[in-house]
């Protein structure tokens, strides 16, 4: 192997931490290692993007990644970092969301079998749903000891905090079953590295554990840091929950957005962990930002490529053409392209009224729909005013008094945009 997988991450902020010898081990040839992902929703979150990432710039290096679905852990729920335990999932739940997962995957994850370094996708249901309690206890439980399992730092933390239930044997008993995983992929697919984030350090080791006692061999471990925001405000969190890879969840427009507002500072970080630019490609990006940063390059650049990567092409250019609506360089008919989703989310917050669309038949007048009607201006006289002086538009178009607003000016058959000036906007939504 030519390139070196771990100075690729280190570069880009994305080692936290490495067994010793695992860049050398690396180095002998291809090797497997996989990444575990939670199956408990049918899309990934851009949480989980960073270890997709990982996976991605393992399998760039001439190595074969491994996605692991935690079918069998996902019904138990991992202590780390968490105060509570999660929510069991049936196997036809799980299922779903295993596919729903991979398609995404595909998205950044070679599985074309033809190449010997295609990327798997695993469940470890698979291989736990036919080991019985005490095969489990007696095959593996007796190689790590109680002691051994109390030193982790998840499970000293969770017994430790104000849990008034505190921690089930279930839950305890986890890090077993992730290093059993580990063992279990060693033996059938010579897999010899699990990575995860930095809070999974204590759950990996336990697995490299497991290979030295049972398979007598070598395993090793690589973390990421866990990303997190200059402002110190979660990574991935907006006031709506979750940043989700699926357009459903989350419109590409929103998606977009999201990158577009990172700070200065969390932009700088991100574009190396989120993006395949490289580092000179980076270093250009970041000196243009620094000499003017009002242009804000370094965000537009970064919220492209991830939009790209986890959308499209065509996606992106639509949540562009969806941000230029805002900022007045649009027209009636690039905000009638707009689907109903991503017209709400461009207009969230932005006042409404109701009207019925009766009131359509014969048309509204432009004093109804700006005043009487609707209450977006205070009273008929300033509606007047502003008609008079030229900065009222209807769907982005300039506007007189004499303008009646008719069923034809429906944008998804449903609304109709009204603005006053070059920021004030308002929603006339027609039932």
């Amino acid at each position: 192997m030519s390139k070196s997988f771990v100075a690729e991450l280190e570069w880009r902020g994305m080692l936290h931490d490495a067994m010793p010898g695992t860049d050398e081990h690396l180095l002998e040839g291809m090797q497997s290692a996989y990444v575990g992902i939670d199956p408990t929703a049918d899309s990934l979150h851009i949480g989980h993007l960073v270890s997709v990432m990982m996976l991605r710039h393992f399998q760039l290096a001439g190595h074969r990644p491994i996605a692991l679905v935690g079918g069998a852990t996902g019904m138990i729920g991992d202590p780390s970092g968490k105060s509570a335990e999660r929510n069991l999932l049936d196997e036809k739940t799980l299922r779903y969301n295993q596919e729903a997962i991979k398609t995404q995957l595909s998205r950044f994850l070679d599985f074309d079998g033809k190449e010997s370094n295609a990327a798997l996708l695993v469940n470890n249901y698979d291989w736990m749903k036919d080991f019985s309690f005490l095969d489990f206890i007696r095959d593996v439980g007796k190689h790590i000891t109680v002691n051994y399992m109390m030193a982790k730092d998840s499970v000293k933390k969770r017994l430790s905090s104000d849990a008034k239930d505190g921690m089930s044997f279930t839950e305890f008993t986890y890090q077993l079953v992730q290093g059993y995983d580990f063992l279990h992929l060693y033996k059938t697919y010579n897999c010899t590295l699990q990575m995860g984030g930095s809070d999974q350090w204590g759950n990996i080791t336990t697995g490299t554990e497991l290979i030295r006692r049972i398979g007598g061999g070598k395993g090793y471990a690589l973390t990421c840091p866990l990303i997190t925001k200059a402002d110190g405000s979660k990574f991935g969190k907006t006031e709506s929950g979750n940043v989700w890879l699926d357009a459903e969840r989350t419109s590409p427009y929103r998606f977009y957005q999201y990158w577009l507002n990172t700070s200065d500072e969390d932009a700088e970080k991100y574009i190396k962990i989120f993006t395949f630019l490289s580092k000179e490609a980076i270093e250009a990006l970041v000196k243009v930002h620094k000499e003017a940063p009002h242009l804000r390059s370094l965000q537009k650049k970064l919220a492209e490529e991830i939009t790209i990567a986890v959308h499209s092409k065509e996606e992106l250019d639509n949540a562009m053409q969806a941000s230029d609506i805002l900022f007045g360089k649009s027209t009636s008919q690039d905000l009638k392209k707009l689907d109903n989703k991503t017209f709400l989310d461009v207009f969230d917050g932005v006042p409404q009224a109701v009207i019925e669309r009766s009131e359509l038949t014969d048309g509204l007048d432009m004093i109804g729909a700006l005043s009487a009607k609707t209450g977006f201006l205070g009273s008929n006289g300033e509606a007047r005013r502003e008609l008079k002086q030229n900065s009222i538009s209807v769907n982005k178009e300039k506007v007189k008094e004499d303008y009646m607003i008719s069923k034809d000016d429906l944008i998804n058959g449903q609304y109709v945009l009204l603005q006053r000036g070059k920021k004030n906007y308002f929603v006339l939504v027609v039932k």
